[in-house]
């Protein structure tokens, strides 16, 4: 390696550990200052671990969810599912810092967690959140050009691919659908779409005729956190149907928003 290529990347190390001392505030704003970078990081999250070994600190991660499957093959101790920890063995692992999410995970475990761990709390609601997290992850974990890479592939896929309106149901018996101020509507309007629940908030209930009486040009059918079948496909009639296809491209948000892009790019390509 030559003189100017050591300096370069000398310099660039030193600009990201700069970034990184810089105060940092979680979804609650409350501060961080995070003066070298965690080591052991324990996820509650599942897209925020895929997150954080994409972003190339997979040897910092301590612990993990039962439902955290990417990247495929983990190896790590897992500490129960997002919504029932095991704290004692959160507590046994010695994090430096534990990654939850507002809606995922739930509050009463996060307070018993900060008896022993600084915890940071994220809820990204739209893409433009999903961009800023990334940087926000880049920056606590000194990875503040891969952060950037990832965010600037983020950018390119997030493209106006057409004009239609849209509908996404998250469960049935009741049927409950996306409302407008949800992840998973923000992703889907973000390529081109209306959702015919853009005014509703969270998560209503609304029975099936109900919502095909709104006329959505398409219907998306996550099989998660429902499992829907091609047999509720085959209920929905008078539109196009999409799915049942993998639901974390809908519902995971860091990373997997990525592909979750470039999975409704093809869908209209």
């Amino acid at each position: 390696m030559n003189e100017r290529v050591e300096k370069t990347q000398a310099g660039r190390l030193r600009a990201s550990r700069r970034d990184a001392c810089v105060p940092i505030r979680d979804i609650l704003g409350r501060s961080f200052e995070f003066l070298t970078a965690p080591k052991r990081v324990v996820s509650l999250v599942p897209s925020l671990t895929e997150t954080l070994f994409d972003l190339g600190t997979g040897d910092d991660v301590a612990g993990i969810t039962d439902f955290c499957i990417f990247p495929e093959n983990l190896n790590k101790p897992r500490v129960g599912g997002t919504k029932n920890p095991r704290i004692d063995e959160i507590r046994a692992l010695a994090p430096d810092l534990v990654y939850v999410n507002l809606e995922e995970n739930l509050e009463r475990h996060a307070q018993a967690i900060e008896a022993f761990a600084p915890v940071f709390v994220t809820e990204p609601k739209t893409v433009d959140d999903v961009a800023t997290l990334i940087a926000t992850l880049g920056s606590i974990h000194y990875r503040v050009e891969r952060a950037d890479d990832l965010r600037e592939a983020l950018a390119k896929e997030r493209v106006h691919v057409a004009s239609f309106t849209f509908a996404v149901p998250i469960w049935k018996k009741p049927w409950m659908w996306c409302g407008g101020d949800t992840y998973v509507s923000n992703l889907v309007e973000s390529i081109g779409g209306r959702n015919v629940m853009h005014d509703e908030m969270r998560y209503p209930s609304l029975s099936l005729e109900q919502v095909l009486s709104l006329h959505p040009d398409v219907v998306f059918l996550p099989d998660e956190p429902y499992a829907f079948t091609a047999g509720d496909a085959a209920e929905i009639t008078g539109t196009r149907v999409i799915g049942p296809f993998p639901g974390h491209l809908f519902t995971w948000h860091g990373t997997r928003t990525i592909l979750g892009l470039r999975f409704l790019r093809d869908c209209f390509g």
